[in-house]
């Protein structure tokens, strides 16, 4: 297990977590024909809301971000990136157990929305999320509420 915390983000974090964003995202939206740095700003400032970001951090070094934000049904899970250098090394795991964890406490379910064609797909279906629908670009998955034990 990799040792993280959470920080929070400010307003003036936005281009810092941009960056993070174009390099997590890069390979997926190429591969689907979609990558436009000018479409990805644009996108990421109607979502950005620093209140809810958090960067994650390791040993001292932001290595990603993350927002948790309320929902109409519950919490949604937005922005979740990681530097390529940490993607498959279990990081990303912690990070959403710990997001779960939070959202269990308060007994409310969690949505998240993923780019059609990427490995987070399969990662969100292992960590218990199930399908609900899917648009042009993205499928929307979501995880029941649980009680904390």
């Amino acid at each position: 297990m990799t040792a993280f915390h959470f920080a929070p983000a400010c307003a003036a974090d936005f281009d810092e977590l941009l960056a993070l964003r174009l390099r997590a995202l890069r390979v997926s939206l190429e591969a689907l024909g979609r990558y436009d740095p000018v479409r990805a700003r644009q996108r990421f400032t109607e979502q950005f809301q620093p209140a809810y970001c958090r960067h994650i951090v390791v040993e001292g070094r932001r290595v990603g971000c993350v927002s948790l934000k309320p929902a109409e049904d519950g919490l949604l899970i937005d922005q979740f990136y990681l530097q390529p250098a940490w993607h498959g090394r279990g990081l990303g795991s912690q990070v959403l157990q710990a997001l779960l964890a939070e959202a269990d406490e308060r007994g409310l379910p969690v949505q998240v929305e993923v780019l059609k064609g990427s490995r987070a797909n399969g990662f969100y279906q292992r960590q218990g999320f199930v399908l609900q629908s899917d648009g042009p670009y993205d499928n929307y998955y979501r995880r029941a509420a649980c009680v904390a034990a």
